[in-house]
């Protein structure tokens, strides 16, 4: 199954349009998405406004593939279970979002190659084909625990005691 999540804030029909046309060409794979404020028709795949935060996590959890805007709880899920993932960021100019911080946390994603980022959601369609044919794109996607790495617990804790301002 693939799981396009577009999350909370504003539609994201460009995503969804991109993927509908996409679901059409995947007939044996399940597509879900949670998605609200469709402007299109959907016939390719299942469309749910809203998820409880336990049926999220079922969905997330069996996909194969997610398929995402460039928000963290997405992005830091997907890490933590070690979930295929492709990012699509909002665009502002395209009144996807109020600014553009989606492109700024794609680009970070892109430049440490974590996982891939669709930029034009043209070549959407032949990142999703390429992930379904079972090849892999070499990423580097890190390990996420529960916690603070010991590194950043220390730098944290260094900055604050040489920045502390005396009384």
């Amino acid at each position: 199954m693939i799981f396009v999540t577009i999350g909370t804030q504003a539609p994201f029909n460009r995503l969804i349009r991109a993927m509908e046309e996409i679901a059409g060409e995947l007939a044996e794979e399940e597509v879900v998405a949670q998605a609200f404020g469709v402007d299109c028709v959907v016939r390719n795949m299942k469309v749910v406004e809203f998820l409880t935060p336990e049926e999220y996590k079922e969905i997330f959890s069996t996909a194969r593939l997610i398929i995402s805007h460039a928000g963290m709880g997405t992005i830091i899920s997907a890490l933590k279970e070690r979930k295929q993932i492709i990012i699509v960021p909002r665009i502002a100019a395209l009144g996807e979002h109020r600014n553009e911080h989606q492109m700024a946390t794609a680009n970070k994603i892109a430049q440490l190659n974590y996982m891939p980022v669709v930029y034009n959601i043209e070549d959407l369609r032949e990142v999703v084909l390429h992930s379904h044919s079972g090849s892999k794109v070499p990423f580097t996607m890190p390990e996420l625990g529960d916690t603070a790495s010991q590194s950043l617990i220390l730098s944290i804790q260094e900055f604050m005691i040489t920045t502390r301002k005396p009384r």
